[in-house]
């Protein structure tokens, strides 16, 4: 529970940070906000219970660990 945490952390602050660099940028704050409301959200669902027992399963935890990484190549690639 605690790497998708970490995960949902770091995808907030890597938004945050993007939306920073990207003053200026047309549409900057769509692009940062799809960055972080997926880490808000996966960093929320690791303080519900029904949804950690839903996070504890072996393919989910897969599945979040490649969508995050997927959010921080687009957070550099953005």
């Amino acid at each position: 529970m605690t790497n998708l945490r970490f995960g949902g952390y770091l995808l907030v602050a890597m938004g945050f940070i993007n939306m920073r660099y990207q003053t200026g940028h047309q549409n900057s704050v769509v692009h940062s906000l799809g960055i972080i409301i997926p880490g808000a959200l996966l960093l929320l669902a690791t303080f519900i219970k029904p949804t950690q027992k839903f996070l504890e399963i072996r393919s989910v935890k897969a599945v979040a660990g490649i969508l995050v990484l997927l959010l921080v190549g687009y957070s550099f690639l953005n």
